[in-house]
């Protein structure tokens, strides 16, 4: 081959390389150019927008989920729903529109007419933690913040591992937990989940190991003969609380059959605020911490004073 076709080749390579690192794949397969970053977003899902201001973004976000109530600036923005017409989101005229696989999935004529108006649609939503990390990154790319996203990153993974450091210190045997996702359908979370990623990290151990995904979801229905099959070794019962699963612990003390539960019996039944276990956000560190002090009050309370943890 003569030469000059090798080095036309080799050109050829180096700019797909090139490309493809300025270029990001959504949940749908959608190919986005991010060479130029997005100026005019709006975010239909909470946990895209705190992580928007976290990445120190704010007069580029010009609409929100109109459920979305966290970081406190969300409040002076627009509120957009994937049930308004889509008109409304031509006059607002955005560059980018951000969803999630449920609003890609659930309303694909809303999507359509969105692509239709010329609008950019990106569907993201990590189901692990390392999947979050590529997830910040990319929403950096987006947002032309990817250095930002990578001090996202490093932070996060800084403070993980201080929180490993210090579970190595517990005396005896670490605790059993059970933890609810949806009471209602006696739901926990498959392992590799977000809340089991927290719950691990602070020094739990998932009773529910053996749970399987319902629907290609982090959630598995887990039913009450398996929870009481394993009532002895119950040592803490864990449910995450908000619109997902709305319960308070009189609902789970008085169910019917949990009061074999050894967490019942010593009265080891806590809620946690689900936006802190359950979105791939920078909270979800805080949601370890919270677990922590419920499991391991002595160790977590001292060393999170002492070290702003």
């Amino acid at each position: 081959m003569p030469k000059v076709w090798l080095i036309t080749i080799l050109c050829l390579l180096l700019l797909a390389m090139s490309g493809s690192a300025q270029t990001i794949s959504d949940k749908n397969g959608r190919q986005i150019d991010t060479s130029t970053p997005f100026k005019r977003i709006i975010s239909l899902y909470g946990a895209h927008t705190e992580n928007l201001f976290a990445l120190e973004l704010d007069s580029e976000i010009i609409g929100v989920s109109v459920n979305d109530t966290y970081p406190r600036q969300v409040s002076n923005k627009p509120k957009f729903s994937y049930h308004d017409d889509p008109e409304r989101f031509l006059a607002a005229r955005p560059d980018l529109v951000l969803v999630r696989p449920m609003i890609d999935n659930g309303y694909p004529g809303f999507i359509r007419q969105l692509e239709r108006y010329g609008i950019k649609v990106v569907s993201l939503q990590p189901a692990t933690v390392n999947e979050m990390y590529d997830y910040w990154l990319a929403l950096g790319k987006l947002t032309g913040k990817y250095s930002a996203a990578q001090r996202l990153v490093a932070g996060f993974q800084k403070k993980i591992a201080t929180i490993k450091d210090l579970t190595k210190s517990l005396v005896g045997p670490p605790k059993k937990v059970y933890f609810q996702s949806i009471h209602h359908r006696m739901k926990t979370f498959t392992p590799g989940a977000m809340p089991i990623f927290a719950l691990e990290t602070a020094g739990g151990i998932n009773v529910a190991k053996d749970a399987r995904a319902s629907r290609k979801t982090n959630i598995a229905v887990y039913g009450k003969e398996r929870i009481l099959a394993k009532a002895g070794q119950i040592d803490v019962f864990l449910a995450q609380k908000g619109i997902m699963n709305p319960v308070n612990i009189e609902m789970i003390l008085s169910e019917p059959g949990f009061g074999i539960i050894k967490a019942i019996k010593n009265q080891q039944v806590f809620l946690i605020d689900e936006n802190i276990v359950s979105r791939p956000v920078p909270r979800l560190y805080q949601g370890i911490v919270t677990i922590g002090q419920l499991l391991y009050p002595d160790l977590f309370s001292q060393v999170c004073s002492e070290r702003k943890l």
